[in-house]
């Protein structure tokens, strides 16, 4: 709640876009409490922030948890959130009880989990885990131009550890996220645990609709090239396509830009974003042949060209084993009723999943609902996660 209250919203969400300045505030305030609780932080080159507790061992190679607190554009007071915090907390206690691990822990948040503000989404733990360099990673700009590089050094977060590092070389003994499940599921079932054994993989793509600005009026309906009709009927497209691949398949427009949207001009140029997940890649390039077939036949019917560009590509993910048992071990020591579960959102633990064991504990939100300034969770589900967190990592660290 104390963090909720930097970018906070009218409506009761968050709004902290990343490497804005709410951003900078809610890192900050994070960092304080990573230093109070006693945490050595250390800040990468592309912005992920660090807390590091002290092992007996300190040649053991560390077990982490964390997430990210940059939220969406009506984002809410959970997602990525809760995780950061939990992993806090787990320090808390164990500095509360006067324990030491063998190997050291760490509590991380990775910079923009969300990419609602610059692309590739999961860009911090992407860079972390290999699949974008730094470099790429500064590069990137936002709707205005502003790019991550500029905007880390405005807000004081572009760090000077490299990115990929852990101290005393190597890589994680292990990885684990808590979060909020994002949909459904748990509450419907009435459960407080998810025990997330792997989730969907994720194809999004920017695509530009071309034809030709002209007035409303004077422009015969035969004789238009109308990016707008174009793209409505493909973003039709898109629904239908996901609907052929059920259970798993999802599909979304999530972001549309006509230009030059005004009331009694045609449309010649219309912008969108297409998001397709499934639970395997021969699902997702099903997905993909689909698009392309429908998107073509869409513009040449509306005398219009379309361009498609992929800018994030991640396949289906299965967390690791050892950690999965980690967490269903943890959740049966407690008590607390559980069940296995698919992640359809991406999350950080999908990258560093990549280069560490990694698992993910999942808690019910109210309603199912997240990405929305309504976004809710039980206290009481809140605190059996992070029970099971700690459980967990212990289970790694020793």
């Amino acid at each position: 709640m104390d963090l909720a209250r930097i970018g906070a919203t009218p409506r009761g969400g968050v709004r902290r876009l990343a490497l804005t300045d709410e951003d900078r505030q809610g890192r900050d305030q994070v960092v304080r409490w990573f230093r109070e609780a006693g945490l050595e932080v250390r800040v990468d080159e592309v912005g992920n922030v660090f807390g590091r507790r002290a092992g007996v061992d300190p040649s053991a190679p560390a077990v982490a948890t964390g997430s990210h607190i940059d939220t969406q554009p009506s984002g809410g007071k959970f997602d990525g959130n809760y995780g950061v915090l939990a992993g806090l907390e787990v320090v808390r206690t164990l500095n509360d009880h006067g324990l030491r691990t063998r190997a050291p822990l760490e509590v991380v948040f990775w910079t923009n989990e969300e990419g609602s503000r610059f692309t590739p989404v999961m860009m911090g733990s992407g860079a972390f885990a290999g699949l974008f360099t730094p470099e790429f990673i500064r590069e990137r700009a936002d709707i205005e131009g502003k790019t991550v590089g500029n905007e880390l050094t405005r807000i004081g977060y572009r760090g000077p550890q490299p990115c990929g590092q852990v101290p005393g070389g190597g890589m994680y003994a292990a990885y684990f996220e808590a979060h909020i499940e994002q949909g459904p599921v748990l509450e419907d079932a009435d459960l407080p645990i998810g025990i997330v054994t792997g989730a969907l993989g994720q194809q999004w793509y920017d695509v530009v609709v071309t034809g030709q600005d002209a007035h409303a009026g004077p422009t015969p309906m035969a004789l238009r090239r109308d990016a707008m009709l174009a793209a409505a009927r493909m973003i039709d497209a898109v629904n239908r396509i996901a609907l052929a691949e059920a259970p798993h398949g999802r599909g979304t427009v999530g972001f549309i830009q006509a230009e030059p949207n005004s009331r009694n001009v045609i449309p010649g140029r219309v912008r969108f974003s297409v998001d397709f997940r499934n639970l395997t890649q021969a699902g997702l390039d099903r997905m993909d042949a689909s698009m392309r077939e429908a998107f073509a036949m869409a513009a040449a019917q509306c005398q219009c060209e379309v361009d498609i560009a992929q800018v994030t590509k991640f396949k289906p993910c299965a967390f690791h084993p050892d950690c999965v048992d980690s967490v269903r071990d943890a959740a049966r020591a407690l008590n607390l009723p559980h069940m296995d579960v698919v992640s359809g959102a991406g999350h950080d633990a999908v990258y560093l999943n990549a280069v560490a064991p990694s698992g993910m504990i999942f808690v019910p939100c109210k309603d199912g609902i997240s990405h929305n300034e309504i976004e809710d969770a039980q206290p009481e589900h809140l605190a059996a996660g992070a029970d099971v967190l700690l459980r967990a990592m212990l289970a790694h660290a020793s």
